[in-house]
């Protein structure tokens, strides 16, 4: 949690203890979850409302028509790949055999240059 292990937890809520005292910390902590709740409250209506002027404006068929063609650009190029490593395939095993071939038609021992 946020990187604080267990020991530094307790030394924080003893530092704290000591600071307000038993009787401030629940007054301190109601304070707390209420200004919680109005952050989040707030953070709700405001993305409901750029959701409401998204959908006002009509982006969000354009964001959906977006995705669409980029999901078709991927599976095109996904395509194009496939067709080209089938076609090194082939051309490497091609040229693998025509080595091979003609190795096995040279004659005799192979004589090296000194």
């Amino acid at each position: 949690m946020f990187g604080i292990g267990g020991g530094e937890i307790v030394f924080i809520i003893l530092v704290i203890l000591m600071l307000f005292g038993s009787d401030k910390i629940p007054e301190i902590a109601r304070t707390l979850g209420k200004i919680m709740a109005q952050l989040k409250n707030a953070t709700n209506d405001i993305k409901s409302e750029i959701q409401k002027g998204v959908e006002a404006n009509g982006l969000d068929t354009t964001i959906k028509d977006f995705k669409s063609d980029f999901t078709d650009i991927g599976a095109s190029i996904t395509k194009d790949i496939q067709e080209a490593k089938t076609k090194m395939e082939a051309q490497t095993q091609s040229a693998v055999e025509g080595v091979a071939q003609e190795v096995n038609e040279l004659e005799g021992p192979v004589k090296r240059k000194s």
